[in-house]
This record gives C-alpha cells, sequence and structure tokens, in this order.
C-alpha cells in the first residue's frame, strides 16, 4: 500500500482509498447485488471519519489524503462483539490439561477472578490496552467488552470503568459464576448482582448479560438479572446453550436480548426461536477449537433463517485469541459456513449483534472503518487460514 499526498487530518479532511481490486460494502445496492455488496475496481472516500463515496475507481473525487491499495481486497473493519479483555494472570497450564483429556467445565474462571481482584487499575488497563491494539493489529475496528471476573461490587465497578476507557460496548457480566464466597448462598448472590452492584456499574455498562447454564445460573436465577438490569437502563443479552442444552436461548429470545452468544447446544425449537425473532446467534468458534467442544449448528441456523454473528469470545480460559479472521477460518472449516457467510457474520452480524447500523457496512454514512487485505480477494481469508493477511486499517477514518 502506498499513501500519498498526505495532509494533517481534522474537520472536514477527507481520505480516499482507491485501486481496490475488490471491496467488500456489506450492501448490495452497492455492488454485485449479493449480501456481500462486492465492487470490483473500487475507491472509497472518507470524510470526518464517515465514509461519503464509495465507487469505481475511475470516477472517485479529489480528497486531502489518498491511500493507493494497490488491487488489495478490502473489507469493513471486523465488529467483534463478544470478549472478556479485562482479566489479570494466566491459564495456560488449563489450556495444556484440557489438550491432554481434562474435560472444559468453566470452573477455572474463579483462578481468572482471584488474579483480577488482586491487580492494580494499571496492570488492568495495560492488558486491555495491549488486546485492543492486538485485535486492531487484526482488522478489529469494533469490540464489546465484558467485565465477570471482579465478582464483587468494587471489583466489577473497576472492570466497566477500564472497559469504557476502550470501547462504547461495555457489558456488565457480573453473573459470570458464582464467587467462592457465595458458593453455598447462589441466591444471596443473584439479588447482589441485580441490587448493589448493578447500581454501582450502571453508569459504565451498556449491556447486561448472563451466563445462563448448568453450574452458573439457572433460567430463573438468570431472568431475574437480566431484568433488574433493563430496570437499571441496560439492555440484555445471554450465554446461552454453551455446555448443555437448556433454556438459555429461549430466554434470550424472551427477554428481546440482542444476541443469544455461543448456541452450542440446540434444540429444532432454539433454532426456530432465533429464527423467529431479532436475536441474533453469535456463535463462538474460537472456544470450541480451545476446549475441543463440539461446534455449533451454523447451517442449520442460517438454513432457518437467523441471524448469525461470529465474535472471537477472547478470554484467558476458553478461548485466548483476538483473531477475527481465524474464527472466519473455523467457521468456514468446522461450521459449514461459506466464505461470503462468515465474513458477514464478522461484520455485519456482529454489528446486528450490537444493534449498530453505523459498523459492519461501507455504505455512504457508515464508520470509514476498512481492513486492507494483502490478498485479491475476501476469500484468501479462509483460503489461507493462519497467515497475516491485514496489510493495514483505517479506523474512524484514519490509517492505524
Amino acid at each position: 500500500m502506498r499513501a500519498h499526498d498526505a495532509a494533517a487530518s481534522g474537520p472536514g479532511t477527507s481520505l480516499l482509498v482507491t485501486n481496490i481490486g475488490e471491496l467488500v460494502t456489506n450492501d448490495p445496492r452497492l455492488g454485485d447485488h449479493s449480501p456481500l455488496g462486492v465492487l470490483t475496481d473500487a475507491a472509497l472516500v472518507a470524510v470526518d471519519g464517515r465514509v461519503a463515496w464509495v465507487g469505481r475507481a475511475a470516477e472517485a473525487p479529489a480528497a486531502d489524503q489518498r491511500i493507493d491499495a494497490a488491487g488489495r481486497a478490502a473489507i469493513p473493519g471486523f465488529v467483534d462483539s463478544h470478549t472478556h479483555l479485562v482479566f489479570a494472570g494466566d491459564r495456560a497450564a488449563e489450556f495444556a490439561a484440557r489438550m491432554a483429556g481434562e474435560p472444559y467445565t468453566g470452573g477455572g474462571i474463579r483462578t481468572t477472578v482471584a488474579a483480577t481482584r488482586a491487580a492494580s487499575d494499571d496492570v488492568l488497563r495495560a492488558s486491555v490496552g495491549r488486546l485492543r491494539r492486538e485485535a486492531l493489529r487484526q482488522g478489529t475496528t469494533t469490540i464489546e467488552i465484558k467485565s465477570g471476573y471482579g465478582l464483587n461490587v468494587a471489583d466489577e465497578q473497576r472492570c466497566l470503568r477500564l472497559a469504557a476507557e476502550a470501547t462504547a460496548e461495555t457489558t456488565f457480566l457480573g453473573a459470570h459464576v458464582v464467587p467462592a464466597e457465595y458458593a453455598d448462598r447462589p441466591d444471596d448472590y443473584v439479588a447482589l448482582v441485580g441490587g448493589p452492584m448493578m447500581a454501582a456499574v450502571a453508569a459504565y455498562a451498556k449491556w447486561v448479560d448472563v451466563f445462563c447454564e448448568r453450574g452458573a445460573f439457572d433460567v430463573e436465577q438468570s431472568r431475574a438479572v437480566l431484568t433488574a438490569g433493563v430496570r437499571a437502563g441496560l439492555l440484555p443479552r445471554v450465554h446461552a446453550n454453551q455446555l448443555t442444552a437448556g433454556g438459555g436461548v429461549r430466554l434470550a429470545v424472551e427477554v428481546g436480548a440482542a444476541s443469544a452468544d455461543h448456541c452450542t447446544h440446540l434444540s429444532g425449537a432454539d433454532i426456530d426461536a432465533l429464527a423467529g425473532s431479532s436475536t441474533v446467534a453469535t456463535l463462538l468458534p474460537g472456544a470450541e477449537f480451545s476446549t475441543r467442544s463440539p461446534y455449533p449448528p451454523a447451517r442449520r441456523l442460517l438454513d432457518a433463517g437467523a441471524t448469525v454473528a461470529l465474535a472471537s469470545d477472547c478470554n484467558p480460559g476458553s478461548s485466548f485469541t483476538s483473531s477475527m479472521p481465524f474464527c472466519v477460518a473455523l467457521a468456514v472449516r468446522e461450521m459449514r459456513m461459506t466464505p461470503a457467510e462468515a465474513l458477514w457474520a464478522a461484520t455485519a452480524g456482529g454489528a446486528r449483534a450490537l444493534r449498530r447500523d453505523d459498523v459492519g457496512h461501507l455504505g455512504v454514512g457508515a464508520r470509514a472503518d476498512v481492513a486492507l487485505l494483502d490478498a485479491p480477494s475476501y476469500l484468501h481469508l479462509a483460503y489461507r487460514p493462519g497467515v497475516p493477511l491485514i496489510e493495514s486499517v483505517v479506523h474512524d477514518g484514519v490509517l492505524s
């Protein structure tokens, strides 16, 4: 990629990205009428961080700054709608034990809770920043960050305050697991989460989430947490049906959650409920990869008409990856998604899961978030798994 005519950025500054061999817009009106809206020999102009023009390179208007994509493919920045970046400590030994045959139960979460509670703000802030920069280098321009490793009032508030420094998409997950000090009093912990903890964190969170799963919170406990969150002005999402079949997906649909995340063990009724609702099925193949678990039934969901998103689930225990390209490759290889379906799910699907219409596509008015690939086509994201194909990233109209 070559940059020419660089000018200082400021109000009204425009940026032209031109000579794009293949531009994925996710707007069928702009390209080949497919969901990806692919344009060839394309260009894009951003003004004040927003897409102002999209079309053929030969017709592109002039701009203050110019980036020559030299025939590379360009895609919308990835929208990673499920991560757990605020944590301390390391669980590599747990991963090694799983690879030697130990089953994954979610029990290691408490190990991370202890390390996170003991860490300083500076340590946690540095960890979040490092992982956020790592994700950006791999094309992730919009990211959601959950709490869930504090599990007391002070530390959940602290984790969300630090998350809010990195993203506007912050999620309160005080109902991740029951902490050790409440092991024999889970209902008391649910009351704490929905009462004093909710009041303390609401100013720092946009979303409320709950791990509705055997060994974590049952359907009634989960409903109580989500109801309290909605009452506090937060929007619901649910960790649902990861380890076992259960009521998490149908609870998510019942409360109008933006997404049901994991969706590994689904009945026909679960799939029908998702397909008939606005709740997005957010699939997290990195977790299945890292726990040697069955992959979610993406093909059945798509064929039923459900909206599917892909996200990284970046966390220190069950999916320590920040790479959305890796998740795209897994979705194609292991979950029978086509390359086009997987890319849409990792961009526009993630935007749907966050109820955002300004990201995940490159139509006029969208945020100017563009990932340039060191490849001629988006197909290479799955065709060349593990290869660092993100050549450069434009984030909010600025070359990162």
